[in-house]
Formats: C-alpha cells, structure tokens, sequence
C-alpha cells in the first residue's frame, strides 16, 4: 500500500515527512520535518497523523498537521516550525518513497503531475477555495542547522568520470522510474482535483471584468 507524504533526503538517505510539496511563490524548495530530529512522543504523534484517512487525504500534510495536537498540547505545525523542525530544503534534495520498492525524486514528481494537469510547477502550490495561494502557516521554517549536511547539487555536467550513465541508461531508469509510479502520480492528481478544481477552472473564477 502507498502512502503519502514520506520520504527521505537523497544524500543520507535521513527519512522525512514531506509538510509543502511545493512551497508558495518558491516551485523548487518543499517544507520537511525530518523524523530522527523527534522526541518519541512527537515522532508517534506524526506518523500516525501521517498514516490517518486525513493525513493520506490531504493534497498537502501540512493541511492535517495545522488540524493535529501534540501530547503537551500545541499544534503540529506550529509547534515545529517553532522549534525549527520544519525545514526548507530543495525538492531535488527529497526522494518521495511511498512504499519499500519505490523511490522518486521530489522534483521530478512534481513536474510529471504539473506536466499532467498542464500547469507549471509553481501553480501546484497549495490554493484556498477563492484560488489565492496559500502562504505556509509558519513564520520561522529556516532551520538552525543545514538539515541536509551531506547534501550537495546533482552533477549534471561531469562527464570525465567513467561511470557517468550514458543518455539511454538514464532514459530508461527514468522510463522505468515513470511506470512504476504511473499510479501513484495518476491518484495524487485525483486527489488533487477533489480538493481543488483544475487551474483553468479557478481562472474563471476570478474577477478581472467588470465591463
């Protein structure tokens, strides 16, 4: 069974729990809260919320997280971002992994569901009902400490190294990629259109004549 919202930084393979897929007005970062940074009871408090029909439900976890209390009280959300464990981090730095056998890159992901809802990525940000953007529901989401550490940018252009995949090695991982996870893109855009309508139509939504 798969299920949302988890994932791991790609360098150290540290696991997380993706808040902001997308961040408002900032397409290639997301919002994490990595799960070892946790007390016990706040690590127990957010898988479960994870793993609930609410959780699994929400277009952004960030969504159940503003809706979830901690056992001393405070809100999710709040209370991480607080407390700086809600970090901004580069969605090509997270690789989503819904399930033991399947692993995609963060930013990948989220341009396939752009490419199939024919939006760019920045329009899959989290809107309200009247179509306006939702700012993160946190003021302090910098972290103290890189939360990355080890991370470092994808090396796109070294190709002096002799195991640098050849482009047909790399089309196929990345067909390969692509059908495995076919599905899963495939349900997260019916989520999404449940809990809010395609792009083209909030765009007639909004006021712009008057004449």
């Amino acid at each position: 069974m798969a299920l949302k919202h988890v994932g791991r930084v790609t360098a150290n393979k540290r696991k997380v729990v993706v808040a902001y897929r997308v961040i408002p007005g900032d397409p290639n970062h997301c919002l994490v809260v990595q799960t070892e940074n946790l007390s016990a009871d706040e690590h127990d408090s957010l898988i479960k919320a994870v793993e609930s029909a609410a959780g699994q439900e929400a277009y952004e976890f960030a969504e159940a997280m503003a809706r979830t209390y901690l056992p001393d009280g405070r809100n999710m959300l709040a209370g991480f971002s607080q407390t700086g464990k809600l970090n901004k981090v580069p969605t090509a730095a997270i690789e989503m992994t819904p399930n033991a056998n399947t692993n995609i890159n963060l930013a990948e992901l989220n341009k396939m569901i752009a490419e199939q809802q024919g939006v760019t990525v920045a329009d899959l940000a989290l809107k309200d009902p009247n179509g306006q953007t939702v700012q993160p529901a946190t003021e302090s989401v910098e972290p103290a400490v890189d939360p990355l550490e080890t991370y470092s940018a994808p090396q796109e252009d070294n190709t002096s190294s002799s195991d640098v995949l050849s482009d047909d090695q790399l089309a196929a991982q990345y067909r390969s990629q692509a059908d495995a996870l076919f599905k899963e893109a495939k349900k997260l855009r019916e989520q999404a259109e449940e809990l809010s309508p395609t792009k083209k139509r909030t765009t007639k939504k909004t006021e712009t004549s008057d004449a």
